[in-house]
């Protein structure tokens, strides 16, 4: 299970594979990424986004799909995810099996930084 970490306060999104989801402070594009959990960590399993510019350029072999640039980003898996929350851009979004909510509905307001991370 993955599981979203503020200081002590932790809970688990019931779901082994979530997609997080935020607007580009500047393009206002919807980028995506889906993690997956995995004995080695969270893992990156595709990242996409609508539209370019402002440092949101997909890579070389990205594909257009469904109004999206997909790709799948060749990273190691990770331990965790840090998600710094500065109130100047909307929230994150947590999606689990086409369910999403903001992390202003899951911890609150001033809960920051925010860890993704395995729940083990």
């Amino acid at each position: 299970m993955i599981c979203l970490a503020a200081g002590t306060l932790v809970i688990s999104l019931g779901a082994s594979e979530i997609t997080l989801s935020w607007r580009h402070s500047v393009q206002k594009s919807l980028w995506e990424e889906l993690w997956r959990e995995s004995p080695e960590g969270l893992v990156l399993k595709e990242a996409r986004v609508q539209g370019s510019g402002a440092g949101m350029d997909p890579p070389d072999g990205a594909k257009l799909a469904d109004g999206f640039w997909r790709w799948r980003p060749d990273l190691p898996a990770l331990r965790e995810v840090v998600m710094r929350r500065s109130g100047a851009t909307a929230d994150w979004r947590v999606c689990v099996e086409s369910r999403c909510r903001s992390l202003d509905e899951l911890l609150p307001a001033e809960a920051d930084p925010v860890v993704l991370k395995p729940c083990g």
